[in-house]
């Protein structure tokens, strides 16, 4: 289980996001962050995978803290591929830290095995995002979190990632939180939502 255990985070004294806020997922649920503009989604999900720690409270898989070295168990895919990787290294580099992508997901994302060799800057950001959601997975985690990581691509093709992810997470037992502005992908992908305007406010 996936728990936000009473976290507090605040930009400034003036300024408290989150207060003792709470809420937990199971591996088998797809949960949706929503909340008007200005709530925290992305802010959250960067804690949730570690990436921000909060002024006080826990992030805690099976209730253990998320461990400060070696690979994460939830895994984050940003809104903006390009501040997701290390512009001085290839593809092959970065996945050969993370792990092996399964041929099912490369396949399934409609990763190319040319790309491998380039630098962030030789790929479009769809085809960078496809590599994002690749490597996310590669690291075999727990959990992935998903900060509007389709937003950049047509319907169909937002649609045939999305198709992927849910049947990816199903058969491997990975938890999904995801944000998304999108009423009707949220219809779709969603077994349950999390109305972050109502906790912890």
């Amino acid at each position: 289980m996936l728990e936000a255990k009473d976290i507090c985070f605040s930009y400034s004294p003036s300024y408290t996001l989150y207060s003792n806020l709470n809420f937990t997922l199971k591996s088998s649920e797809r949960v949706a962050l929503c909340a008007p503009s200005g709530f925290g989604k992305t802010t959250l999900c960067r804690i949730l995978s570690g990436y921000l720690n909060p002024d006080s409270g826990s992030i805690l898989v099976d209730g253990n803290p998320l461990p400060t070295r070696g690979m994460c168990p939830v895994q984050l895919v940003g809104q903006h591929p390009e501040n997701m990787v290390d512009p001085r290294q290839t593809m092959q580099r970065m996945l050969d830290e993370a792990g092996d992508v399964p041929r099912e997901a490369a396949e399934g994302l409609g990763v190319k095995p040319e790309w491998l060799g380039r630098h962030a800057h030789e790929l479009s950001g769809g085809e960078l995002q496809r590599f994002c959601i690749a490597r996310a997975l590669a690291c075999k985690p727990r959990y992935v979190v998903a900060d509007e990581c389709t937003a950049m691509f047509d319907a169909v093709s937002q649609a045939r990632i999305w198709r992927f992810l849910m049947q990816w997470c199903e058969k491997n037992e990975v938890g999904l939180v995801f944000v998304s502005h999108s009423p009707d992908l949220v219809e779709k992908v969603a077994t349950r939502k999390v109305h972050l305007d109502r906790l912890g406010h």
